[in-house]
């Protein structure tokens, strides 16, 4: 069953924040990213999860984010820190919380129970970094309708796991992607890409996010500053797109097209199930 559509909100870059660390964490108050992730995870170390878990959630209190996304990812069911991370980010007001390393339906059913208390506005995000999961993905975003959801691929674990090379071009990873986008955008979720590790590597970076673009992931997670701009251009609506999508809106506006299925904008035809490509198009550069 199809979830909830999805609400036009821009997330072409959203930037992991190790909570630990303080300075980074009011950087990014300035900084041009659509969402910021505060991560208790991968770049916490155990003696600072404590530390990190009361950081993350003082931020998101204390705002000053403008308009960014607020994700708190915390560590997974299973490990000490979950079950304090798990209601803390729940009554942190946080926009969402990410949860990693979710490989079944029942996971999704667990983290749910745990951040019960959250209002009903918060999203549920799940990472996509095992192997298990790559083959319940239709299930795992069926199951995840229950609240505002997201996928967000976890390519390091992946490649990790199954002792593949994680090439700029990712060539064991693209029947992946596909099946990860079909999934969450046929139960209403977003899903962003995974991150390129070769921060200095701007064409590199480049190539990711237009193949994930082309592929439609939302937008990219990333590791470093200087890696927002980028993703910004990438994920934002080029000329021609929007010109596209406003001839589309108001082709199928005119009164000679009255319920017609099908019309000619430029070179080709468009179908009516193609307006709302055509209004989130335009909706994502009114944003940005």
């Amino acid at each position: 069953m199809r979830g909830k559509p999805m609400t036009i909100r821009p997330r072409r870059s959203a930037l992991y924040m190790p909570a630990s660390n303080l300075r980074a964490i009011d950087k990014a108050r300035s900084l041009p990213c659509d969402v910021v992730i505060f991560d208790l995870e991968d770049a916490v170390a155990p003696e600072a999860k404590t530390e990190a878990r009361a950081n993350a959630v003082a931020a998101v209190r204390d705002g000053g984010f403008g308009n960014r996304e607020l994700v708190i990812r915390v560590n997974a069911l299973g490990t000490p820190w979950a079950e304090d991370d798990l209601a803390a980010a729940a009554t942190s007001g946080a926009d969402a919380i990410l949860a990693p390393k979710v490989s079944d339906p029942e996971s999704v059913r667990r983290y749910h129970a745990a951040i019960a208390a959250a209002p009903a506005a918060t999203g549920f995000w799940a990472m996509v970094e095992t192997t298990r999961a790559i083959f319940r993905l239709d299930a795992i975003a069926e199951a995840m309708t229950a609240r505002p959801g997201a996928f967000v691929l976890g390519t390091n674990d992946l490649a990790k796991e199954m002792g593949a090379r994680l090439t700029v071009e990712r060539t064991p990873f693209l029947g992946m992607m596909a099946m990860a986008v079909a999934a969450a955008k046929g139960h209403g979720l977003a899903i962003l890409d995974g991150v390129y590790n070769a921060f200095d590597d701007e064409a590199g970076l480049d190539r990711q996010c237009a193949e994930a673009k082309a592929y439609g992931f939302d937008g990219k997670t990333l590791i470093h500053p200087r890696q927002i701009d980028p993703a910004n251009r990438a994920f934002s609506p080029d000329a021609a797109e929007i010109a596209w999508a406003r001839a589309a809106v108001d082709g199928f506006a005119a009164p000679e097209n009255a319920g017609k299925g099908a019309i000619r904008v430029g070179g080709e035809m468009v179908e009516r199930l193609h307006l709302d490509q055509a209004r989130a198009i335009l909706a994502m550069a009114d944003i940005g």
